[in-house]
């Protein structure tokens, strides 16, 4: 999604600095140079083979996006770019790594997922003046009137939506005992509920995905049971391409019911997906698996018998 734009970005800056004299002039490069990097459809980001080749290099990319952003405000697909890309960058490549020190350095642990939050905050926060800019007032109506606001979004905000409720999640998880945080939950969880309304199969069954992890952590009956429903119609829409469901379905309702079969199960059908046959869900499917093993090295930290 990053890497393929950053010829022609160099490129733009360039022209921009040395041979535009006119700020009208420079600012119709820069949104030029935006509408590119935000109208990229992933594929660099999601089929590359090393996910440590791509850990180290979208650090630069999501700056250099961020800095253009910066220079051009209004501009729409930006805030949405840099909100998809600092949640990814955070779940994969900050809270995965702390995770795995989880069992050795409680310390490391920790801090890594203080960081992880930071950057969720921030594409959050990316998220939100999107949304900001398609419908003034929602800022603070998201806050104060939740379902009023919420009913003035459409269709077309469904990708916004999901990420603002996407980082808003990735962020109260980091840290389940800050009351502020938490208190967010509801408010993320309306928010992903009225993107499922808007767009139910949005992006193959992302909301969906992301549900399976979110039901049963909600406040009311019935969570491990919708979290069944979304897995289904992941299965339905995704045919067998990512390992991510079984992964959220494993973590979030068999291990929660110390099913042991049950979640070793849906860990081996993850690890099941042959990563070449689905490149454009290289990345994530990489994550995924690499999670599973994880998970199922540590088996009996997770379970009681």
């Amino acid at each position: 999604m990053y890497a393929r734009h950053l010829i022609s970005l160099s490129a733009a800056l360039v022209v921009g600095g040395f041979l535009l004299s006119g700020c009208s002039v420079k600012h119709l490069a820069l949104t030029t140079v935006a509408d590119e990097l935000s109208s990229g459809t992933g594929g660099t980001f999601t089929q590359d083979e090393d996910l440590e080749f791509m850990g180290e290099s979208l650090p630069f990319a999501l700056k250099l996006m961020e800095t253009i952003g910066a220079a051009v405000p209004e501009h729409l697909g930006m805030k949405l770019t840099l909100a998809s890309g600092f949640t990814q960058y955070g779940v994969v490549f900050v809270e995965w790594p702390a995770e795995q020190k989880k069992y050795d350095d409680y310390g490391a642990y920790r801090g890594g997922l203080a960081r992880a939050q930071s950057f969720y905050l921030r594409a959050n926060r990316y998220a939100m003046e999107g949304l900001e800019l398609k419908h003034p007032g929602f800022r603070a109506g998201i806050l104060t009137d939740t379902a009023a606001t919420l009913a003035n979004t459409e269709s077309e905000d469904t990708p916004l939506l999901y990420w603002l409720a996407a980082s808003w999640f990735a962020a109260v998880v980091t840290d389940l005992e800050d009351p502020e945080m938490f208190g967010l939950m509801p408010i993320a969880a309306a928010t992903m509920k009225r993107a499922l309304e808007l767009e139910p199969d949005w992006d193959n069954g992302a909301i969906h995905e992301i549900l399976i992890s979110v039901e049963p952590a909600l406040p009311m009956p019935g969570g491990a049971e919708r979290a069944e429903e979304h897995y289904k119609r992941c299965l339905e829409l995704q045919r067998g391409a990512k390992a991510g469901p079984h992964v959220s379905l494993a973590t979030a309702v068999a291990q929660k019911a110390q099913d042991r079969e049950r979640f070793v199960a849906l860990l081996d059908k993850a690890l099941a997906i042959d990563l070449d046959a689905f490149p454009e869900n290289r990345l994530a499917n990489d994550y995924a698996q690499r999670k599973a093993r994880f998970l199922l090295e540590h088996i009996d930290d997770l379970f009681l018998d």
